[in-house]
């Protein structure tokens, strides 16, 4: 499978065929979706793309005319509206219950000539109770979650581009634990609207791709008002020291420290930053705007199809209803500040992106747990734009990712400057000696 400019200029020159293309698509569908189930079932899903295609071409004949993403297969999560597609959110609810107008970011990527692939697998309401998808580096293991089935469609080649959500950490975990390039933008860069919530002052719409050059290119048709500027100088680099690094288990930590030091051979500024000296702090108020915010989004379904939920996901909306409107609002004030915080203590260091490994570790054994996501947390939290690249292989050949952060809606600058991340942390240049990676 092609990167996702690749792809986009090929079929829009006209270059590769639409229906040669297509038909690959479904060809490599038939292959590996029996093994990782990514996709939603969808009875004659060939037959509507082949007319999705047949109507795309008749529009635009003429490949001068024709938008930047023409013809280009998209994965869109079960969290995400989409027209002639039920949304179910992982959950055993009836799909008319969460029924609801077609997402924006969706109605975008179709007026940038997107063939919707299909429905990927989400974790039940992008919570933490896993659907049936595997890892496409190794089935045994988990895809992560909550964003399962994108990342694990853009890993196995289905698609170059894959629409996810993150709350915690739904987007950088799998694209780790896959071996793809996750993009969460800044809170609210990527319009909502038409994406069943979780916690909404926590949710956040990013996507998928198979390198940093595709995020860039997809993120100028999703994100608002995205102004693409020239590659700006080298970074400073921060590695955010204290109690939160402490989180990342003993294999994550030595390919981070690998990838400093290449970082460092290849001649970029890295500092150490102290920073979150309460991130237990940080984790408890999140916890506390997370189980709130989804006891009000499900306050009806619950007392309708409680009996349907997951013990998981149940718990968490009867977590939140224990929560009064005061402790809700003292711990928004607390986000609110603490991203203020993350911000003073970039500009006091003269940094610009901060670095951390993209998980605690690989992907663990089984489809019972989509791993930890405690290092996601606080960026997210914070609302800052983040980048996870794929950064070397555990001894199993595992994929670990490296998470890029930078400041608040500085996206277009983490856009530019990942590539340069990218091309000296390459998994091939991370391997360590004597472990299989």
């Amino acid at each position: 499978m092609l990167s996702l400019p690749d792809a986009a200029r090929s079929l829009r020159s006209g270059e590769s065929s639409l229906d040669v293309y297509l038909g690959e698509v479904l060809e490599t569908i038939a292959a590996v979706e029996p093994t990782i189930h990514s996709l939603l079932p969808e009875p004659g899903r060939a037959d509507r793309l082949r007319r999705e295609a047949a109507a795309l071409q008749r529009a635009y004949p003429r490949p001068a005319e024709r938008p930047p993403l023409f013809g280009v297969v998209v994965g869109v999560k079960d969290i995400f509206h989409v027209d002639g597609l039920p949304t179910a959110a992982g959950s055993r609810l009836p799909p008319e219950a969460l029924a609801g107008p077609e997402a924006k970011s969706v109605r975008r990527l179709r007026r940038a000539g997107v063939l919707v692939l299909g429905k990927t697998v989400t974790t039940e309401f992008a919570y933490f109770a896993p659907g049936p998808t595997r890892n496409p580096r190794n089935p045994e293991h988990t895809p992560g979650g909550s964003s399962s089935g994108s990342a694990a469609a853009v890993a196995a080649g289905l698609c170059p581009l894959a629409l996810g959500t993150q709350t915690i950490g739904s987007i950088v975990r799998p694209a780790s634990f896959c071996g793809v390039v996750g993009f969460k933008p800044s809170f609210r860069r990527v319009p909502s609207e038409g994406v069943f919530p979780l916690a909404p002052s926590l949710d956040h719409v990013g996507f998928f791709t198979r390198d940093a050059s595709g995020a860039a290119y997809a993120a100028a048709v999703l994100c608002d008002g995205w102004k693409p500027e020239a590659v700006p100088p080298a970074p400073v680099l921060a590695v955010p020291v204290g109690p939160y690094l402490d989180r990342a288990e003993d294999v994550a930590r030595a390919h981070f420290e690998r990838a400093l030091d290449a970082l460092r051979g290849a001649g970029f500024d890295v500092r150490q930053v102290a920073v979150m000296a309460d991130f237990d702090e940080v984790v408890a108020r999140h916890q506390v705007i997370l189980a709130a915010e989804a006891a009000q989004v499900h306050a009806e379904l619950f007392r309708s199809f409680g009996h349907l939920y997951h013990d998981q996901t149940a718990r968490l909306v009867s977590e939140g209803q224990r929560i009064s409107r005061q402790e809700l609002a003292a711990a928004r004030d607390g986000q609110a500040l603490f991203r203020r915080q993350i911000q003073s203590a970039m500009e006091e260091s003269g940094v610009h992106l901060w670095l951390a490994p993209s998980t605690v570790g690989p992907a663990p054994r089984g489809l019972e747990s989509t791993g930890d996501p405690i290092l996601n947390l606080p960026w997210t939290q914070a609302g800052l734009p983040t980048m996870s690249l794929p950064c070397g292989l555990d001894g199993d050949g595992l994929p670990l990712g490296l998470q890029l952060v930078a400041g608040w809606y500085q996206d277009e600058r983490l856009a530019a400057w990942a590539p340069r991340i990218e091309a000296v942390v390459t998994p091939a240049r991370l391997a360590i000696p004597g472990t299989g990676g």
